[in-house]
């Protein structure tokens, strides 16, 4: 399609979603001190129903660190385990009992948790693929040919108490830093998520629920081109950090593809909403930032969100970030006693 007969799309839905942005802004978001962290507001409370965690690290130190986040919140419960899969070969994208053990672990030690797993789509998948290798591999997992490795990975869940899992399949697709990006055959690309899914749901004893989460924001290209329908997701999230420098919490909401555009999405298809990652950036420590994201998530209850806890993005981990790290903690930790 030319330039010329895509832009008054691309121009019609910018409108659209800066209007819907108006609608959908939970009321005490306030133009123009987003970046201040002056105003004197009461910390936001996500509802209970609102699963949180934090990313502390993959291994079993990783899974250990939660205990010491929950400390810090006073007391607050961390009901969200994230974790990913390594994407560099198909057999640590199968899983492994010394990956899964510690998570299995921690999520049946209490009822209610919930654990989220990345899960790569391709091998090599942050070796700087070029768009052919990309393109071919699309292809080939279109064709069934990578299906055997997700039935493997799916079997290994279950057998750890992990078949009820949150799978974030090709997380970030609309971007350029993945081997599983969707830009180089979006066609591709959506046939070949089908194709896992259909064969991760094959998997005796799984309860699965897939997870759609491009990042924010247009990036490489428009995530919605990528979606591959609405029998094969449940989930509809959005990876969503403070970013580019300079931008404030309402042009996330208002931009294209953004936080608005997202919510919205998800409602026409009666798709909850979830925010696997996000967290601080490339504006510092910016309370204001994790303040609207905070009433973001007690406006819109997606199904889980999690903190992305390493610098620059954390508040736990990363002493970068002390004014933030209040309000968060004032959010997600244990109301106060009298």
């Amino acid at each position: 399609m030319t330039r010329s007969s895509t832009w008054p799309r691309a121009a019609l839905l910018v409108l659209l979603a800066a209007a819907l942005a108006l609608l959908l802004v939970p009321e005490r978001l306030a133009p123009g001190e987003r970046h201040t962290g002056a105003r004197a507001a009461p910390d936001p409370v996500p509802p209970p129903e609102v699963a949180s965690g934090f990313f502390t690290g993959s291994d079993e130190e990783g899974v250990r660190r939660i205990s010491g986040v929950e400390a810090w919140l006073g007391g607050g419960e961390l009901r969200v385990g994230h974790t990913y899969l390594p994407g560099d070969r198909w057999s640590n994208i199968e899983g492994h009992p010394a990956l899964f053990a510690p998570w299995a672990r921690w999520k049946a030690e209490r009822p209610g948790r919930l654990f989220v797993l990345n899960v790569p789509m391709m091998d090599r998948n942050e070796a700087g693929l070029t768009d052919a290798e990309v393109r071919a591999g699309l292809r080939r997992g279109a064709a069934g040919d990578f299906d055997g490795h997700f039935r493997t990975l799916g079997g290994r869940l279950v057998e750890h108490g992990l078949g009820d899992a949150v799978l974030v399949l090709g997380w970030e697709m609309n971007g350029t830093t993945y081997g599983h990006r969707c830009g180089p055959d979006p066609a591709a690309w959506k046939a070949y998520w089908r194709s896992a899914v259909g064969a991760l749901r094959g998997v005796a004893g799984q309860r699965f629920r897939f997870d759609f989460t491009p990042s924010r924001g247009r990036d490489a290209v428009p995530w919605p081109e990528c979606y591959p329908g609405d029998d094969v997701v449940d989930i509809i999230g959005m990876d969503a950090y403070d970013q580019p420098a300079g931008v404030t919490f309402e042009e996330q909401v208002s931009e294209e593809y953004g936080l608005a555009h997202h919510v919205a999405f998800a409602r026409a298809r009666g798709k909850p909403v979830s925010y696997p990652e996000w967290g601080l950036f490339r504006n510092g420590d910016n309370p204001a930032y994790v303040r609207g994201m905070l009433e973001w998530f007690a406006a819109y209850r997606p199904v889980y969100q999690t903190v992305t806890d390493y610098c620059p993005h954390g508040v736990w981990g990363c002493a970068d970030n002390p004014r933030s790290a209040e309000v968060v903690r004032g959010a997600l930790g244990a109301p106060a006693r009298p």
